[in-house]
């Protein structure tokens, strides 16, 4: 093996001038979120290079087997085995390398690069009634390069098997830089023109096939005994039998024979109809004993899973986030397809009558509901996630998550495992694909100190042991990687293990490709992430963390969600820039190396973490979305807080990170003032405090407005709620003060107005966290009056910042208490109103933008759901951040990134509404509705607040003229 240490500048120059513009990043900022996948392993590599073709990639295989550095190819990176880290160079195909190339509906075929993310390749395949087989549950990220890698499967793999079974042709490069074609017949040179690489292709296949003829009942009696069977290499596939498959031999060897730059994959047909079956048990033993016989009834799905995950979705995300589920401790999900809607329902009666009568079932249900069955499915695809921190804090890892058996020996296995478990005085969290027999399970191993890890290597050992003498497989989807390598001779006999690394020279003699992996593994207990570190000084408690801070920032396990382009609103700087730097992994995984001193070696002064966090929008949609509940605004601001502790700050800072004061004084002389701000000067001072210029100022209100607006919504009745009115509306929009009064009023919950407060939030999102607790402490003392009244905030911003940033700031019961009182104006009518109230005469159709805030943290409270009770029949919601995000759309340097992220999903939505069509946006935040102004106002567009569209004195929106 090579030394890993060598120098990277001949690597560099080589490939300036074999692949000028190639995309070379070697700094700790680009390399430190690299060093992870969604293993327990951490692999700090030596640079990270970024192709743009399979030329691209050739070049960087020619330069590192010139200079002796490995490379590790790696998709979206959520390999939970340790596949996708190395110590030389990482390939990330994902970035560019992402083209769907050809899709040809009549052969049911798809040609795609490497870095094509699965979800992509559905939607573009669906437009044909055509879609990709396998369907893991990161579909929404994870690379087809990546699946090929692994040979992944998915939920649906009872139907659809795994990845190797869609595989017609790989494009590949090897290890000294030659490019091949692997199919279903054989290896070819991709240019038959090249003498030099048909010569080198045509003896790679001669060594290859003495190989097989050499070893024909080894691969026949050891290889391809079980569905799931995916340790190892799949060397059967070359047998003459099967034709000499050497692109499905290559599936599943992670990177460690030869780059995939391409693939061409077959294509199955959409489903004409379906439906899911939940079905509850005391416990998983007992659904794994009903699996044999729901695989009678040919369903495309059999998912199991245990009560942890489901308690920690719904603490996570409100108890509304998990419905349908009938009763029981664990719960198998069963979906049944057909070309007719009705003889499927038929059938799902048919196999509930059958399981009934079985009586291991507690109760099951037919899920007709399309968002129910959304909603349960991600339960499902989060498990990874929602079990790597539990509801009660309690962490779990992987390393033996992916174990397999044949269907009808998991339930015995499942017995014996747990058995294991306790013998260990270990606990495991169980999900998987019952119906294929994969069992995926998360284990509180102890994997900081040297006895923890001396024990977690007995438990696995074991482990092994256990699996093969159920006749399964170490790996049934995850590859082998770093976590299984070890374990493989458990499994396998000497002379399988003998040829597997001979297939492994004949490829790559010089063992330059992902290192450590299948192949001379590296030990299960080497390179682990996790140590024991010293406790890290904040001014956040991080109440939910024991470690503080450093358990805070370790709730990132690398499963990637935050790389989704669809689905939720995290992460908005990924969705707008594609930097895995810019998503909350990234940004999560550099503060993990700033707190173990790692490749970041500065601390809190650290620039390379500083330039990470610029791009987050503190927008906190990552602790509702991300299924750990990691909270980047939070580790933002506690960032930003010690970085800049006795340094001069960015100027933004001051002249927005302080707006709570200069509006209050601005009140009292508001319209001479907005007329100054209106012309040069309010350029110039925008200039001098950091602000864009491309924004209109907004105009300031007078202090007499807001007296004005809240005297005119007085009714005399007694309150019974005391409405805060924050320092945007108080500045910006005192309108909304006074609408938002008539309709507490209105639906019989009168307030009375608390206008001299603030919240403090505009100090936490600029890191000034000393400030923001003087100030918050002073609001706490205002409210904390033995008054327990419900707190109402018309702005969601600030409500979530009393909601959540103050008692995790101050850490008091009586911060404590008051964030107990307080509502959104949502909140508060869904849980508050009288009975039977309604409101005025509503549209029909609204645009709504939800504050990504409220959203984050009033689970269950959602604008959408109260719009829908109240009677509008069509709510078009912008399904994403605004882009402004308070400060940071305000400030110059993040005005492009503003905007991009704006464009992802606000203002298609205010494009696509027809001028001559009455149309109201509803949007509560401040920052949304003035993005919506500046998106669309010269349109006529206007932003209404919640209140406004419900305000009894207000006119009818939706009235000619309205938005017209």
């Amino acid at each position: 093996m090579t030394n890993t240490t060598t120098a990277l500048e001949p690597l560099v120059g080589r490939l300036a001038e074999t692949a000028p513009g190639l995309r070379v990043e070697t700094g700790p900022g680009s390399t430190g979120p690299y060093a992870y996948d969604a293993s327990n392993y951490r692999v700090p590599p030596r640079a990270v290079v970024f192709p743009r073709s399979a030329d691209d990639v050739v070049a960087v295989l020619r330069a590192c087997r010139e200079t002796g550095i490995p490379v590790t190819a790696r998709g979206g990176g959520t390999s939970m085995a340790g596949n996708a880290v190395g110590p030389g160079v990482v390939l990330d195909l994902s970035r560019y390398l992402n083209r769907i190339l050809d899709i040809d509906p009549e052969a049911r075929t798809a040609r795609v690069e490497a870095g094509v993310i699965l979800d992509a390749l559905r939607s573009a395949t669906a437009l044909h009634g055509l879609t990709f087989g396998p369907d893991p549950s990161s579909h929404s990220r994870c690379t087809i390069g990546g699946m090929i890698g692994n040979d992944a499967c998915g939920n649906r793999s009872v139907r659809h098997g795994r990845t190797s079974g869609h595989i017609e042709a790989l494009e590949i490069v090897t290890a000294d830089g030659v490019r091949a074609v692997a199919d279903r017949t054989g290896l070819r040179a991709a240019d038959p023109e090249d003498r030099d690489a048909v010569q080198r292709v045509a003896a790679l296949e001669a060594d290859l096939r003495r190989l097989i003829d050499t070893n024909l009942a080894l691969l026949r009696t050891e290889l391809g005994r079980i569905p799931r069977q995916v340790s190892g290499y799949q060397l059967h596939h070359l047998l003459p039998e099967r034709g000499f498959d050497m692109a499905r031999a290559l599936v599943g060897t992670e990177g460690s024979c030869a780059v995939v730059t391409a693939a061409t994959v077959r294509l199955v047909a959409t489903a004409q109809a379906s439906t899911l079956l939940t079905l509850g048990y005391d416990d998983v033993v007992d659904a794994a004993e009903d699996v044999p016989e729901i695989l009678r009834r040919h369903p495309t799905a059999v998912e199991g899973m245990d009560e942890a995950i489901v308690a920690t979705m719904r603490a996570r995300r409100g108890p509304d986030s998990v419905t349908g589920l009938p009763e029981g401790r664990a719960w198998l999900y069963v979906e049944l397809d057909g070309e007719d809607q009705a003889e499927v329902d038929a059938r799902a009666g048919e196999l509930l009558d059958v399981l009934k009568a079985q009586g291991r079932m507690t109760g099951g249900r037919v899920v007709h509901s399309p968002a129910e069955r959304r909603s349960l499915w991600r339960v499902r695809e989060d498990g990874a996630g929602l079990a790597a921190r539990l509801v009660d804090g309690s962490e779990s890892w992987p390393g033996w998550e992916d174990a397999a058996v044949a269907p009808e020996n998991l339930a015995a296995y499942l017995r014996d495992f747990r058995k294991l478990l306790a013998a260990h005085s270990l606990t495991g969290v169980l999900y998987g694909h019952f119906g294929a027999g994969c069992v995926h399970v998360r284990i509180d191993f102890d994997l900081a100190t040297d006895t923890g890890r001396a024990a977690t290597r007995r438990f696995l050992s074991e482990a092994a042991a256990l699996v093969v003498e159920h006749g399964g497989t170490l790996s049934g989807e995850h590859g082998d990687g770093r976590a299984r390598g070890e374990l493989l001779e458990v499994m396998y006999s000497h002379r399988m293990i003998r040829t597997f690394a001979a297939f492994k020279e004949i490829f790559d003699p010089e063992g330059l490709l992902n290192p450590g992996v299948i192949v001379d593994p590296a030990p299960l207990d080497a390179d682990l992430a996790l140590r024991e570190l010293p406790l890290v000084e904040t001014t956040f408690t991080f109440p939910h963390d024991e470690d503080g801070f450093a358990g805070a920032v370790r709730r990132c396990v690398g499963v990637g969600r935050c790389r989704s382009d669809t689905g939720g609103v995290m992460c908005p700087s990924y969705r707008a820039t594609g930097e895995e730097d810019a998503s909350t992994r990234g940004r999560a995984r550099l503060l993990q190396e700033m707190v173990r001193g790692g490749t970041v070696q500065d601390g809190w002064r650290s620039t390379e973490v500083r330039d990470a966090l610029d791009l987050c929008l503190s927008c906190k949609a990552c602790s509702s979305d991300c299924p750990v509940g990691v909270d980047m605004a939070t580790y933002k601001a506690e960032f930003l807080h010690q970085h800049y502790k006795g340094r001069l700050r960015p100027r933004s800072h001051y002249s927005l990170g302080w707006l709570p004061v200069t509006s209050k004084l601005v009140g009292y002389a508001a319209r001479p003032l907005n007329a100054l701000l209106r012309g040069p000067v309010g350029t110039l001072l925008a200039r001098l405090g950091g602000v864009t210029t491309e924004r209109r100022i907004p105009a300031f209100a007078s202090r007499r407005a807001l007296r004005r607006a809240l005297r005119a919504s007085r009714t005399g009745e007694p309150a019974k709620t005391l409405l805060f009115v924050d320092s945007f509306t108080r500045a910006f929009r005192p309108e909304v003060a006074g609408a938002t009064s008539r309709v507490l009023a209105d639906a019989g919950i009168p307030c009375t107005a608390e206008d001299d407060l603030c919240c403090g939030l505009t100090w936490v999102s600029t890191g000034q966290l000393s400030l923001a607790r003087r100030i918050m402490a002073r609001t706490v003392a205002r409210l904390d009056n033995g008054d327990e009244r419900p707190i109402v905030v018309a702005e969601p911003s600030c409500a979530a910042a009393l909601k959540r940033d103050m008692p995790e700031l101050l850490g008091t019961d009586a911060a404590r208490r008051v964030a107990a009182r307080v509502h959104t104006l949502t909140g508060a009518l869904t849980d508050l109103a009288e009975p039977g109230w309604t409101p005025p005469e509503l549209p029909d159709d609204v645009v709504l933008q939800t504050h990504c805030h409220e959203y984050a943290t009033f689970q269950g409270r959602h604008p959408r759901d109260l719009l829908g009770r109240l009677g509008v029949r069509k709510v078009g919601e912008a399904e994403g951040c605004c882009g402004l995000a308070g400060n940071f759309g305000f400030e110059e340097q993040h005005y492009d990134t503003s905007m991009a992220v704006a464009d992802l999903a606000l203002k298609p939505r205010l494009d696509a509404i027809d001028q001559d069509t009455p149309t109201v946006v509803v949007a509560d935040g401040f920052s949304c509705a003035t993005q919506i102004d500046h998106l669309a106002g010269d349109r006529g567009i206007r932003a209404l607040h919640l209140a406004e569209l419900l305000d009894p004195a207000a006119e009818r929106p939706g009235q000619p003229g309205e938005n017209s």
